[in-house]
């Protein structure tokens, strides 16, 4: 499924949308192999953290979870949102390392 820039947007904070747009063509490809890397590293954090939240809010509109706020979720469709942006963003970053990989 696509996503939309402004998708995107709405879904990540200031320094998340930094960063994915950064797995953007043509920005990707304009990165060194370290600077991948590195982006590579933090997108893939940002996304598991995204996921463990989003994980979190499920088990607690189930009820198998306390809640970690005042009252539990009563929906997840945010925190989902931006871990399938990230999840998009790190595909993205991957298919970039293995083109300069067969380039080399």
């Amino acid at each position: 499924m696509a996503i939309s820039r402004r998708e995107e947007r709405r879904a990540l904070d200031a320094d998340e949308l930094e960063l994915v747009d950064r797995t953007h063509h043509p920005e990707v490809a304009q990165l060194s192999d370290k600077e991948l890397g590195d982006l590579i590293r933090l997108v893939r954090e940002r996304r598991d953290r995204a996921g463990d939240i989003a994980s979190q809010r499920r088990r607690e509109m189930r009820g198998k979870s306390a809640p970690r706020g005042t009252e539990a979720s009563k929906q997840d469709e945010g925190s989902h949102l931006k871990s399938e942006v990230l999840a998009m963003a790190v595909r993205r970053l991957n298919a970039e390392r293995s083109r300069r990989k067969g380039e080399a």
